[in-house]
């Protein structure tokens, strides 16, 4: 990766998560050089600790703007590749990292397995439990500078509409741009990550308990 500020953030996260009891089975870094940005894939599997949901994601959003940025401010960076280009150190940009949380729901356990003559019973069903779930989600993050929303795909069988795809995403920011060290960088992201996890496994059992299917 030709990011080493971030790499290095990659490796404390790394680091991070394998002193938990998570099973991470997906944990993949990427680049895309056309539109100068890097990030950084995680997946969660939830199937064994949770009723209702498969999976929470976590995708880190990074860019050389940024990158040159922190390294242009950061003690003992001197030498970072990135510092040779004018073009990126003149760059009007404030170092955060972007973050995104997927919490991927089970669709077959979240709605009725059938409808009634209403044609939208199971989305009116899944409508009413979400409502509840976002109520108690916006009071948990109410001290956080957080966007939510659901995210949900639709189909139709002769029993009429149901969901094909039911996820709530937040989106998070680390702001690390007032540090002045790649120590105080990773002791940052460590404290944010504990936070980040802590929020995340609320919401999952939040997500979870609020999910009540009734027969058709």
């Amino acid at each position: 990766m030709q990011y080493p500020i971030f790499q290095s953030v990659v490796n404390k996260i790394s680091s991070s998560l394998n002193k938990r009891n998570i099973n991470v089975v997906k944990f993949k870094t990427w680049e895309e050089s056309n539109i100068n940005a890097a990030g950084l894939e995680i997946l969660i599997d939830l199937n064994d600790s949770t009723d209702h949901l498969t999976h929470l994601s976590i995708n880190f959003d990074w860019d050389r703007f940024r990158e040159a940025a922190l390294a242009n401010k950061l003690e003992g960076t001197d030498d970072h590749p990135m510092l040779k280009s004018k073009r990126l150190i003149e760059a009007n940009v404030a170092p955060s990292i972007d973050i995104e949380l997927v919490w991927h729901f089970d669709v077959e356990s979240c709605q009725p397995k059938t409808g009634t003559e209403d044609d939208n019973f199971r989305i009116q069903m899944a409508s009413e439990w979400m409502d509840r779930a976002s109520k108690k989600v916006n009071e948990l993050l109410i001290s956080d500078d957080i966007i939510t929303r659901w995210h949900i795909e639709i189909d139709g069988d002769e029993y009429g509409k149901y969901l094909t795809a039911i996820n709530l995403l937040s989106y998070f920011q680390f702001s690390i741009g007032e540090l002045n060290s790649l120590n105080q960088v990773h002791e940052y992201i460590g404290r944010k990550l504990t936070h980040l996890l802590y929020k995340a496994n609320r919401i999952i059992k939040i997500a979870d308990n609020s999910v009540v299917v009734q027969a058709a």
